[in-house]
C-alpha cells in the first residue's frame, strides 16, 4: 500500500510554528512586486527547530511539494505541473520525443516549433524561469533559517534539512543553466544569483559564479547528508547529491575524473539495482522499484489528474496521449534499437496504427488505454541508478579510461541485449557515440535527453514521425535550444534590462 507523503502537509506545520502566512513556500517569482513579504524569522525557526525536530523536515517537504504543483510556472495551462513538465520540454526540444499527432495543440507551437525559445514574450519562457526560481527562493528560506549559507547545524535533523535544501538550490540552478544558456561559457552573464530569500533584484552573474555555487552547495550537501537515512524516496540523500554534482560537473566539462568518481561511489553503494531485461516494460510507475534513486510516491491526496506528466504522455491514463496528442519515440532513434534489445518492446511498433511508436509498454498507469480513472496515482521518477552507469561510462570515455567506460556500459547492456561483446571493439569517438546513443534509448521520456544532448555537444535530426522540421540538423547550441529570459523579468529587474541593452 502506498504511504501517504507528508510533503503536502508542510504548510500546516509551518503555520503551527508562527502566525506568518503560508506564502513562505508559495512564492511567485524572483523579481518585481510579486515577492512574498512575510517570513518566519531565522531566530524563530532556529529556536523552534531545536525543540521540534520535524520542523526543518516539513520546510524541506514543502519544497518537494512544489515539484508537482499545478500552476507553479505561473499559468493555468495543462503543461504547467512542475518539474516533470519541463522534462517534456527538454525531451521534445532535443527531438527524441516526437509529437506525432496533435489534436489539442499542447507543446506544438511553442516547443516543437520553437516559438518560445525564439520569442522572449512567450509564456513558456516564463514557466521554467518562474518554477525553478521558486525552488531557489524556498531553498534559500530554509538555508537562511537554519543559520545561513556557511552554517553547519549542530542537530542532525537540521543538518540533513540543510543538505537537502542546498541540493535543491543547486538542482534548480542546474536546470536554469541548461535551459537558459546554450553551453557553458565561464565569462557569460547568464542568471541572477540569489543566495538569500531577498525581495530586491540583482544583476546576472556569470556562468562561472553560478556553477561555483552549485558545486559548493552539492559538496556541502554530500557532507551534511552523511548518515542520513531517509523515510521515503522523495527525500534527497547523499547519493542524490553525488548524482547531481556529477550532472553539474558533466555539464561544465573538464571534470571527467570527478564525474566518474562520484558516479562510481553511487554504483558501489549497493543501494540500487538496475532493471533486468524483463523489467524494462514494467510501467516505470512505482517509486519502490529498486533502480529508482529519487522519485515521488503519488497518491490521491496529491490531486493529480489530466494536468500531470502522466496526463500528457501516458496513453493508459485519461490523457491527452490517449485522446489525440500522441507522444512517441523519434522514429530514427527507434530504428537504432536492435530487435534483440529488450527496450525495443517498450514502444508500439505497428506502423499502420495511429499509436505508432507510443511508449505503450514503457509507461502505463492502468491496464486499459484511456483508463477511466481521472486520478493519477502512478509515481514520478527523477533519477535512476542506470543514469549513474551511463554518466560513469561517458566520463571515463572522455577521460581516456576506456576500459572503465566499457565496463560500465557493458554492465547496463548485460540487462538489455543478449550479447554485449561488441562494446569491447569500440574506442574513441565510436565508444563515446555508443554511450550517448544508449543514454538516449535507456532514458527515453525521463527528461534526460536534453541534458545528454548538451553534454555531448550533439546535433539532432528529427525523424519522420515529427510534425515539423523533419530531417533538419539542429545543433545543441542553436538559438532554438535555449529559452530567453522572459519579458516580465526584464521589465521588473532593471539590472537585467540594463545588461540586455
Amino acid at each position: 500500500m502506498k504511504n501517504l507523503l507528508k510533503i503536502m502537509f508542510a504548510s500546516a506545520l509551518i503555520l503551527s510554528v508562527s502566525s506568518c502566512s503560508d506564502s513562505l513556500l508559495d512564492n511567485s517569482g524572483v523579481s518585481g512586486k510579486s515577492q512574498p513579504t512575510q517570513f518566519i524569522t531565522s531566530d524563530q525557526l532556529s529556536e523552534a527547530s531545536n525543540t521540534n525536530l520535524g520542523i526543518p523536515a516539513a520546510f524541506v517537504g514543502g519544497i518537494y511539494a512544489q515539484m508537482i504543483q499545478f500552476g507553479s510556472g505561473g499559468t493555468t495551462g495543462h503543461d504547467d505541473f512542475g518539474h516533470k513538465g519541463y522534462d517534456i520540454f527538454g525531451d521534445m526540444l532535443s527531438g527524441d520525443m516526437a509529437l506525432s499527432v496533435s489534436t489539442y495543440g499542447w507543446y506544438r507551437a511553442d516547443i516543437t516549433e520553437f516559438q518560445a525559445p525564439l520569442d522572449f514574450t512567450r509564456g513558456r519562457n516564463r514557466m521554467p524561469w518562474r518554477f525553478y526560481y521558486r525552488i531557489v527562493r524556498s531553498s534559500n528560506t530554509v538555508i537562511q533559517n537554519l543559520g545561513g549559507n556557511d552554517a553547519v547545524p549542530e542537530v542532525d535533523a537540521n543538518k540533513y534539512a540543510m543538505g537537502q535544501a542546498k541540493t535543491m538550490r543547486a538542482w534548480a540552478y542546474f536546470y536554469l543553466t541548461q535551459y537558459f544558456q546554450k553551453e557553458y561559457n565561464a565569462s557569460e552573464a547568464i542568471l541572477p544569483l540569489y543566495m538569500e530569500p531577498i525581495s530586491t533584484n540583482v544583476p546576472k552573474s556569470t556562468a562561472a559564479e553560478v556553477y561555483d555555487l552549485m558545486e559548493s552547495d552539492l559538496t556541502d550537501a554530500i557532507s551534511l547528508l552523511d548518515g542520513f537515512s531517509r523515510s521515503a524516496k522523495n527525500e534527497i540523500n547523499q547519493d542524490i547529491a553525488k548524482g547531481m554534482l556529477a550532472y553539474v560537473l558533466g555539464a561544465k566539462g573538464g571534470r571527467d575524473a570527478d564525474v566518474a568518481s562520484l558516479t562510481q561511489d553511487v554504483i558501489n553503494s549497493g543501494n540500487y539495482t538496475m532493471l533486468s531485461s524483463s523489467e524494462v516494460t514494467n510501467c516505470f510507475c512505482d517509486v519502490n522499484d529498486p533502480s529508482w534513486m529519487w522519485g515521488i510516491d503519488i497518491v490521491e491526496n496529491n490531486g493529480l489528474g489530466l494536468v500531470s506528466w502522466w496526463g500528457q504522455v501516458d496513453s493508459y491514463s485519461y490523457s491527452y496521449a490517449w485522446a489525440g496528442d500522441y507522444k512517441a519515440i523519434d522514429a530514427s532513434l527507434y530504428a537504432s534499437i536492435p530487435a534483440t534489445d529488450a527496450r525495443k518492446a517498450q514502444f508500439y511498433g505497428v506502423s499502420t496504427s495511429g499509436r505508432y511508436l507510443q511508449p505503450l509498454f514503457k509507461f502505463y498507469a492502468s491496464g486499459q488505454i484511456g483508463g477511466t480513472s481521472t486520478t493519477v496515482t502512478a509515481d514520478y521518477v527523477y533519477m535512476r541508478v542506470e543514469e549513474m552507469y551511463l554518466l560513469n561510462a561517458e566520463a571515463n570515455a572522455r577521460a581516456g579510461n576506456e576500459p572503465a567506460a566499457r565496463t560500465s556500459l557493458k554492465a547496463l547492456l548485460a540487462n538489455r541485449v543478449p550479447d554485449n561483446s561488441y562494446v569491447d571493439l569500440l574506442s574513441g569517438a565510436a565508444l563515446q557515440n555508443e554511450i550517448y546513443l544508449q543514454t538516449r534509448i535507456e532514458l527515453w521520456g525521463e527528461g534526460k535527453s536534453f541534458l545528454a544532448m548538451k553534454r555531448n555537444k550533439a546535433t539532432t535530426v528529427r525523424g519522420s514521425n515529427h510534425l515539423s522540421f523533419v530531417g533538419e540538423p539542429i545543433p545543441y547550441n542553436d538559438e532554438r535550444m535555449q529559452f530567453e529570459i522572459p519579458q516580465d523579468e526584464i521589465q521588473n529587474n532593471p539590472f537585467i534590462s540594463d545588461q540586455n541593452n
